[in-house]
């Protein structure tokens, strides 16, 4: 055979070979070719805060116990949206998991007995409200919306930022241009306060305190900190008025197409980061509120009996309005004595 015809057939085994290969890996598909499985988290936490360190030290442990046969990637900073747009594509399947907070109670109602005032006393009493009213009462509600709560964690105790006045009593709300996140249970509370409560990604915060947009927010320490808030901030008023749990969710169809082994190693781990995430809460609570007093924000103490009081009515409502709301509340709140 000459030469050029030689080089020719072996050019066109080779291209053969190649097209042959590829075809096999679109047949086997990502696992079978080994293509490792990238499993995307997304939170709205900035560095620093609860969520980062929470959702870096889950992806961490899973990663180690996966073994190659699926990645955790976590993008924070509200990389992929804000909460609202995440629990959107957690039910798309464009996004794995989430770690969702007050905007859960737009998306199931009952999950609003978290933004009730002063129903959770402390860590020790959410770990008993978790256990006999989550999961039993609360959880099975969440799955009917396409999603799966795969462990309970923390945003945290939330209190009242402005740039008008201390907040002593609810009174001093009044008028008061107040973001607040996506649930219309906690937009109720404060209109019940006295406040102009509007809803707003966490994400545009930090500049709408700067330029008068709002006058004033409310959150835990962590977000308060880490976003930075005290520097557009004057006043800070320690009203602990709601604990918020953050849920670590995933979009129940995309996640029951994962294999069953994978599922139970990030089931397994997201529970087991619970313990690490009450003990770094607690530990930040105290180290940034030190931090916070230091920075120069102003620092007060609120008459929570005079917001307990104010807060009659909100119970009342959500009560009447969700159903199967007051014997949660009513079990909740028992847990607490």
């Amino acid at each position: 055979m000459p030469t050029i015809q030689r080089q020719f057939a072996r050019s066109r085994i080779r291209v053969m070979t190649a097209g042959a290969v590829l075809g096999l890996t679109g047949l086997l598909g990502p696992h079978m070719a080994g293509a490792q499985t990238e499993i995307k988290l997304g939170h709205v936490g900035e560095p620093g805060s609860i969520f980062q360190k929470s959702a870096d030290e889950f992806a961490r442990r899973a990663n180690a116990r996966l073994g190659g046969k699926a990645k955790v990637v976590v993008y924070g900073s509200s990389q992929l949206g804000g909460d609202k747009e995440m629990i959107q594509k957690l039910k798309l399947g464009t996004l794995d998991m989430a770690v969702p907070s007050t905007v859960m109670s737009s998306e199931v109602d009952l999950v609003g007995m978290f933004e009730m005032p002063y129903i959770v006393k402390d860590r020790a009493h959410m770990a008993r409200i978790e256990k006999d009213v989550f999961w039993p009462g609360i959880a099975p509600a969440i799955e009917k919306k396409g999603l799966k709560v795969l462990a309970v964690w923390e945003n945290g105790v939330r209190h009242i930022t402005n740039n008008k006045r201390p907040i002593k009593g609810p009174d001093d709300l009044k008028g008061i241009k107040l973001r607040v996140p996506e649930g219309k249970w906690r937009v109720k509370m404060f209109q019940e306060y006295g406040a102009n409560p509007s809803p707003m990604k966490f994400s545009e915060l930090f500049t709408a305190l700067q330029t008068g947009v709002m006058d004033g927010q409310e959150n835990p320490f962590t977000q308060i900190y880490s976003a930075k808030l005290h520097e557009v901030q004057k006043y800070l008023s320690l009203s602990g008025h709601v604990y918020t749990p953050a849920y670590l969710t995933a979009g129940a169809r995309k996640y029951g197409s994962l294999p069953a082994d994978v599922r139970k190693v990030l089931e397994d781990t997201a529970r087991e980061t619970q313990a690490y995430v009450y003990e770094t809460a607690a530990k930040d609570e105290t180290e940034l509120l030190a931090k916070l007093k230091q920075s120069g924000i102003q620092v007060n103490e609120v008459d929570k009996n005079a917001f307990i009081a104010a807060s009659g009515k909100i119970y009342e409502e959500f009560g009447k309005e969700v159903a199967g709301a007051k014997a949660l509340i009513d079990k909740a709140v028992a847990l607490g004595k």
